[in-house]
């Protein structure tokens, strides 16, 4: 089988990626977590995991029928690093929601026009309408992090963006939208094993990208842009929810209680909902990134 990108991550794998992230790889189990700050040892067991997503898919779904009721209207962004999970928890959410009233944004690069325009404006023509629901899938955000790291924009073109920022997600909590924003992150080992896995299996090698071959030596570079966005961006009317996601099942449990929890609607059981676990749900202090 031919590799994508000529087998780049195999080969960062056995030749760049730092002594300890092999070792975690090639000793750690199927259900090992490979982190070592991450609070659990093993992944979730797959009937506790089924038994909670099944109340939460009735959960969410009371919520989508009571925002299309009264109007309110819902954003969630997903941010993260590649591989973090952002697809999988957005799938876990939307899975039996209606989809002329939920949708998924997924923008591709800008196009001409669009890089001419203002850097808010392509993600605003995205916005809900009354009664109904936006999730993110990558953000924004973008200009903070990935666009600095690989020079795709400029250091001014960064300030200004992180100037415009307060006041632009203080309108969105002005609107009287509910407004998340969701980190979830993986550790150094835990990104390499998914990273790996995709590259072996053909039915998941389109979900790698130059960015991933190109970011693999960029860890301490996204550290570092991270902490800055984290600890600048997570205002009292939009702060950011940050979710460790070594483990997909726990992470899409916590992301999914998140949800339920900031939105005000008809029949909502909080019993049912639970309160999403402390030790990997939290704000900005709870990263600790493998260095």
């Amino acid at each position: 089988m031919t590799l994508p990108f000529d087998g780049a991550i195999s080969r960062y794998f056995q030749e760049g990626a730092p002594p300890e992230i092999r070792t975690a790889i090639k000793t750690g189990g199927k259900d090992d977590i490979l982190t070592n700050s991450y609070p659990y040892r093993e992944e979730m067991k797959g009937k506790d995991y089924e038994r909670q997503m099944a109340t939460l898919q009735i959960e969410l779904a009371r919520m989508q029928a009571s925002i299309r009721a009264s109007g309110q209207r819902l954003i969630v962004i997903f941010e993260g690093r590649d591989a973090a999970g952002k697809g999988g928890t957005i799938k876990a959410a939307t899975e039996n929601m209606n989809p002329r009233q939920a949708y998924v944004v997924a923008l591709p690069k800008p196009t001409d026009r669009e890089s001419q325009q203002w850097y808010f404006q392509r993600y605003v023509d995205w916005f809900p309408a009354k009664g109904e629901i936006a999730l993110y899938d990558r953000s924004w955000y973008n200009r903070a992090m990935i666009e600095h790291v690989f020079g795709f924009c400029t250091p001014e073109d960064r300030m200004k963006f992180f100037r415009q920022l307060p006041e632009f997600e203080q309108m969105i909590a002005d609107e009287g939208i509910v407004f998340l924003k969701i980190w979830l992150e993986v550790g150094r080992a835990e990104q390499l094993r998914r990273f790996l896995a995709r590259e072996a299996d053909l039915l998941k090698q389109w979900k790698l990208s130059k960015i991933d071959v190109d970011g693999l030596g960029k860890w301490d570079d996204y550290c570092a842009v991270i902490d800055e966005t984290m600890q600048t961006t997570s205002f009292s009317y939009a702060p950011w929810t940050v979710i460790l996601s070594d483990d997909k099942k726990r992470a899409r449990i916590a992301a999914l209680q998140t949800i339920l929890g900031a939105v005000d609607y008809a029949g909502k059981d909080m019993a049912a909902i639970g309160t999403p676990d402390s030790a990997i749900c939290g704000g900005p202090a709870l990263r600790k990134p493998d260095r």
